[in-house]
């Protein structure tokens, strides 16, 4: 399977990366922003499969278009891309300057319509495959992260009009939800051993998220296996989602993702 995924170099990203790269025919295209991160990726990997890395900041508008290019340069063609890299910011709406929050839309929502976008061509040749790394709060306000939910609220509601859309053109598209997940973007509150039990009380499979969860979601998502499933958000969330009624306040506050 021929795959983009961006935000590659750790985290979700990275799990998924594995993932994919495990079938000696696959072809892995990993785009992170950060280029040492992603060369370290690329050499883990390096062994399985064909895995070839793109440097891009997915907040620029041009980016998407030359990620698009590298996957045709390197596979001559795409059947699975994983809107994975995201952005996310500690501001009150009261505090939120109107940069940040463009950025925050910029990287959470606008960059999977343009990457789905130049990708069309490809998929509906292909009759591939979009997953979108989404969030539980695209659903359920996450204090204090500002625009964060907003932006994710968003990419949800493009995943379903994508998968509307570009179904009649054999184009799956589906959104994963993780609810609090350890990974880079999420060390200062899941680092603490304490502060990763405290949050796992709140969380009915009593542990917080790994990427690896995470990661075989949008592994079969965007599988044969998931052939006829499209338009669909997956809660990643070991049951907090449908906790939040006994919970209450505590299991809201908890549903930072990544």
């Amino acid at each position: 399977m021929r795959t983009i995924i961006t935000g590659a170099a750790s985290g979700i990203g990275l799990a998924t990366a594995r993932l994919f790269a495990a079938s000696p025919a696959a072809g892995v295209l990993l785009v992170d922003r950060d280029g040492e991160r992603l060369d370290a990726a690329a050499r883990e990997l390096g062994g399985a499969g064909r895995v070839s890395t793109h440097v891009a900041d997915l907040a620029d508008p041009a980016a998407p278009a030359g990620v698009i290019a590298a996957a045709r340069a390197a596979f001559g063609g795409l059947d699975a891309l994983v809107s994975n890299a995201g952005a996310i910011h500690s501001f009150a709406l009261a505090e939120l300057s109107g940069a940040e929050f463009d950025r925050l839309f910029a990287v959470n929502a606008r960059a999977t319509f343009l990457l789905a976008q130049a990708a069309y061509p490809l998929l509906k040749e292909s009759r591939g495959a979009i997953v979108a790394t989404v969030s539980t709060a695209a659903e359920h306000p996450a204090v204090p992260l500002g625009a964060y939910s907003a932006s994710k609220a968003a990419l949800l509601m493009l995943v379903r009009q994508i998968a509307s859309e570009w179904g009649p053109d054999g184009i799956r598209c589906n959104g994963v939800s993780p609810g609090p997940t350890h990974t880079a973007m999420t060390s200062a509150s899941y680092d603490d051993p304490a502060k990763r039990d405290q949050r796992g009380r709140d969380i009915p499979l009593g542990r917080v998220g790994r990427p690896e969860d995470i990661a075989r979601a949008i592994h079969f998502l965007a599988g044969p296996e998931a052939a006829y499933i499209s338009g669909v958000n997956l809660l990643v969330d070991g049951g907090l989602s449908a906790n939040l009624g006994r919970s209450g306040n505590s299991a809201a506050n908890a549903m930072t993702s990544r």
